[in-house]
C-alpha cells in the first residue's frame, strides 16, 4: 500500500500560500483586469471619468496597419532570436559538457550575459555595432554603407535580434548544460565504443536525451522575445528606422506614454497576452507530443 504524505494544519498551509497569491494577484491579476477595462473603456489621459465604448479600441487596433506591421515584426523577431540563441547556446553546452581544460571558466562567463539588464545590453550593442564608431566601423570603411542600422530596416532588425540572442545565450547554456550532465556517462560512452565519433554521440545520443530542456526554452525564448525585449528595442532603435523594429510591446510603449491612448495601448496589450498564450498552446498542442520524457 502506497503511502502519502498529507498535511493536516490547513491555517498553516493557507499562511504559507498567502503571500504568493498576493504578489500574483497584485503584480498580476490587478494590472490584467485593469488594462481589460481600460481596454473597453476611453481612458482620460489626464483623468477623468471612463466612457464605455465596448470593442471599439479592438477594431482600432486590428483596422491599423503599422499595428499589423508591428505584429509581423515581433514574430519574425522572436523566430530569430529564438532560433539563434538556442542553437548557440546548445554547441556552447555540448562542448563544455565534454570537460575540456578549462571548462569551470566557460561555465561562468557564459552565464554573464543573462545576468545584464536588458537596457544595459541595448546601449552595448548599440556602441558596438555603431557603423561610424564600433568595429563594423573598420569593415564599413573598406566596404562603404555595409552595414547602417540607422537607416537601413534589415540591419536594426538584425541588430536588436543579435543583442536578443546574446542575452538569452546564457540562460539557455545553463539548463543544456544541466540537462546534459543528468545523462549517464556509460550511455555516451557506450557510443563511444560502438564507434560514433563525438559529432554522431551529441547529434544521435544526447541532443535526443535533452528534448524535454529543449522544449522548454523555447517557450521561455519565445514569450521572452515578446514580452521582454522593449529595453533593447528602446535603447538601441526606438522602434526605427521607418518602424523596422517596432515590435508589439514597443508600440504599446509609444501609444501608451507617447501618444497618451491609455485605452489603445491597453487593447494592445491584451492582444499580445493572448497572443504568447495562444502560441504557448500551439507549442504545447502540437511539438510536445514529439518530445519524449523517458
Amino acid at each position: 500500500m502506497e503511502k502519502r504524505a498529507t498535511f493536516s494544519n490547513l491555517w498553516l498551509a493557507a499562511a504559507f500560500i498567502a503571500p504568493q497569491m498576493l504578489l500574483v494577484f497584485i503584480f498580476f491579476y490587478w494590472p490584467s483586469g485593469e488594462a481589460l477595462y481600460w481596454a473597453v473603456t476611453l481612458e482620460p489621459p489626464f483623468g477623468g471619468t471612463n466612457e464605455w465604448v465596448g470593442w471599439l479600441n479592438f477594431q482600432t487596433v486590428f483596422s491599423d496597419p503599422k499595428y499589423w506591421n508591428s505584429v509581423w515584426v515581433s514574430i519574425i523577431f522572436a523566430a530569430a532570436a529564438t532560433f539563434t540563441s538556442i542553437v548557440i547556446a546548445a554547441m556552447l553546452a555540448l562542448f563544455v559538457d565534454r570537460r575540456l581544460p578549462g571548462h569551470h571558466v566557460y561555465q561562468f562567463s557564459f552565464f554573464l550575459p543573462y545576468a545584464l539588464a536588458a537596457p544595459a545590453v541595448g546601449l552595448a550593442f548599440r556602441f558596438i555595432f555603431s557603423p561610424d564608431a564600433g568595429f563594423v566601423a573598420a569593415i564599413n570603411r573598406v566596404f562603404p554603407d555595409l552595414w547602417n542600422p540607422a537607416l537601413n530596416g534589415w540591419d536594426a532588425l538584425a541588430l536588436i535580434v543579435f543583442a536578443q540572442s546574446w542575452k538569452m545565450v546564457g540562460y539557455n547554456f545553463i539548463f543544456f548544460l544541466a540537462a546534459l550532465q543528468s545523462i549517464p556517462r556509460t550511455v555516451v560512452e557506450a557510443g563511444a565504443m560502438d564507434g560514433a565519433g563525438v559529432l554522431a554521440r551529441m547529434r544521435d545520443i544526447q541532443l535526443p536525451l535533452i528534448a524535454p530542456t529543449l522544449f522548454f526554452l523555447l517557450v521561455i525564448n519565445i514569450t521572452d522575445s515578446f514580452v521582454d525585449s522593449f529595453g533593447i528595442v528602446d535603447i538601441t532603435t526606438h522602434g526605427g528606422p521607418a518602424r523596422a523594429t517596432d515590435l508589439m510591446v514597443y508600440k504599446i510603449y509609444f501609444d501608451g506614454f507617447e501618444g497618451k491612448d491609455y485605452s489603445l495601448a491597453a487593447a494592445q496589450s491584451i492582444v499580445l497576452m493572448l497572443l504568447v498564450m495562444a502560441l504557448t498552446f500551439v507549442q504545447f498542442r502540437f511539438i510536445e507530443r514529439r518530445i519524449h520524457y523517458r
